[in-house]
């Protein structure tokens, strides 16, 4: 890379506007007063070259060039708000009033209860858009930006900021919003003048560095690092958002357990059992007044008593489940059962729901003799069911939440939940031909009118199943790690100024000027202040503002 010389013959990298040994601008040699003088450079990295505004050659160099731009980042952002705003018109897949495991239960979900644009949103891949790759694709494009931005613009401060320049060249000191010169003989400018100059401003804060008749103060300077702290926070921030991605990082499943099942948690090594299930109501006792409920209750709590289990053949595959017994205790609303970071939380309940059918088998040319009885377990029915005397019964076919499809023309079901169970028999016994019989909407269908045995039906088996919510996130410390970085740099650049005054001799003219990068107002009254106590015959006047910082 070619270096530019500056008048003094100091070599400065290209890209460099103020010369890093004077502070001569190195556009033009003209004085900053001058109204046809161009702009003012760039103040906020000391005019410190950006490897974006160096290198362009190369395709790591356009890449770098494109991910480093302030308005790339602000498109990137405003597409992610969009996604994430779309994200929410419709609630995703895990969120859905009724979890089921069949991917075309939750399309008919999004279809028949948002109609067409419900569709449309399934069909978009919408209702699972926070995990989809093109989503993770910008967020990993904006944590980009926030890593090339960040670093194309903190390694020029850094250099600008670590060695404070002193004896800067008059255009520098002129070309600052704050500036009024003097000359030395008029305003008696000695020795004295700068030693109380000094320690002056060491009472208001500065810091103050002196070299023969040049003198710089400055404070806050931490303050110019507070945009790049709040870039390290959202980084972190999104890096943990990323990283729940990763198995074993972050968990969010649904699941309903019965009554006395142990079923087991999803990409965990646990199993849960559902002892009993309770909903408790207030009693009118317990009501602050009396409110026309029109026969209804009011629910007080919703618990689920369980045991939670370790299995200790996770690891091996093929071997049988070895429960143990790693936490009891119950769960209720708003208070989950926590273990090692895993919670399972009351998420949902179905109170009094068909659990199993109990019938009786009848043998008509026996007067209706009762030849055994048997229970179809709706959620895990048998494939056949052994009777006295060598009869056998077995389960042809089973649709819990039966419907005709009138596509198809044959029956299905709609979800896997037992709403409406059909179920087909056949009934086998010695020496004699299997019969078929359906029993569909409390009613018993044999194969003919002359068929030997039907089935009687018995008051069903009903149960309590809690929907358990379980989580685990692993990454919501870094998470809030982030947000506190964040609020440290939003503070950092909110309520702090980085604030600098220059006092300095040059070609018998005293150059006192100032700059900040906000509050004006402040350093204004600060260096008025300044040149009161000095007796310094000279008035400020605010410039109209030149450089774009």
């Amino acid at each position: 890379m070619d270096d530019r010389k500056c008048a003094c013959g100091h070599p400065n990298p290209i890209g460099t506007q103020l010369c890093e040994s004077c502070g001569r601008p190195l556009e033009s040699e003209l004085e900053q007063a001058n109204e046809n003088a161009p702009s003012f450079p760039d103040m906020r990295y000391e005019g410190m070259a950006r490897r974006s505004q160096t290198y362009s050659s190369t395709i790591i160099d356009k890449t770098w060039n494109f991910f480093s731009s302030v308005k790339v980042a602000i498109y990137i952002i405003l597409v992610t708000l969009i996604a994430s705003a779309i994200g929410t018109i419709f609630p995703q897949k895990m969120y859905i009033p009724v979890p089921v495991p069949l991917e075309t239960d939750v399309q008919h979900f999004y279809e028949t209860t948002y109609g067409w644009l419900g569709k449309v949103y399934y069909a978009l891949g919408f209702h699972e858009l926070y995990s989809s790759w093109w989503f993770v694709t910008l967020l990993v494009m904006l944590g980009t930006s926030l890593v090339i931005c960040s670093l194309d613009r903190i390694i020029p401060l850094y250099k600008a900021l670590s060695k404070p320049r002193l004896n800067q060249h008059a255009s520098f000191l002129r070309g600052q919003r704050m500036h009024a010169e003097v000359a030395a003989a008029e305003a008696g400018v000695s020795d004295d003048t700068f030693v109380q100059a000094s320690a002056f401003l060491k009472k208001k804060g500065y810091r103050v560095f002196r070299e023969g008749d040049s003198l710089l103060a400055e404070k806050a300077r931490f303050s110019r690092w507070g945009p790049y702290i709040n870039h390290i926070g959202l980084i972190i921030f999104l890096g943990a958002v990323l990283v729940r991605n990763v198995p074993g990082f972050y968990l969010d499943n649904f699941i309903w357990v019965r009554e006395g099942q142990t079923v087991p948690v999803p990409d965990t090594p646990y199993y849960v059992k559902n002892l009993k299930y309770t909903t408790e109501y207030y009693s009118e006792d317990e009501m602050a007044q009396k409110l026309d409920l029109k026969g209804q209750v009011i629910p007080k709590n919703f618990q689920t008593d369980a045991i939670l289990y370790l299995n200790k053949n996770a690891g091996l595959p093929g071997a049988k489940p070895k429960l143990e017994e790693v936490k009891r205790g119950p769960i209720i609303v708003n208070h989950p059962m926590e273990y090692e970071g895993l919670l399972l939380y009351q998420s949902s309940r179905q109170e009094m729901m068909l659990g199993a059918l109990n019938f009786e088998l009848l043998d008509k040319q026996a007067g209706n003799k009762a030849v055994g009885s048997f229970k179809i377990d709706l959620y895990d029915p048998p494939k056949e069911v052994k009777l006295d005397h060598g009869v056998v019964i077995r389960v042809l076919d089973y649709y819990p939440d039966f419907f005709m499809d009138e596509t198809t023309k044959k029956p299905a079901t709609k979800t896997s939940i037992p709403n409406n169970p059909m179920v087909a028999f056949e009934v086998m016994a010695n020496g004699a031909a299997p019969e078929k019989m359906v029993y569909v909407s409390g009613s018993v269908i044999t194969q003919t009118d002359a068929a030997r045995y039907t089935l009687d039906f018995h008051k069903p088996d009903l149960i309590n199943i809690s929907g358990l919510n379980v989580r685990r996130d692993t990454a919501i410390p870094y998470i809030y790690f982030g947000c506190v970085i964040f609020i440290i740099g939003v503070a950092m650049g909110s309520y702090w100024q980085h604030r600098r005054i220059w006092l300095q001799v040059t070609d018998a003219q005293l150059h006192v000027a100032a700059h900040t990068n906000k509050n004006w107002f402040g350093i204004t009254k600060e260096l008025e202040a300044l040149t009161a106590h000095l007796g310094l015959p000279v008035t400020f006047e605010l410039k109209a503002k030149k450089n774009k910082e």
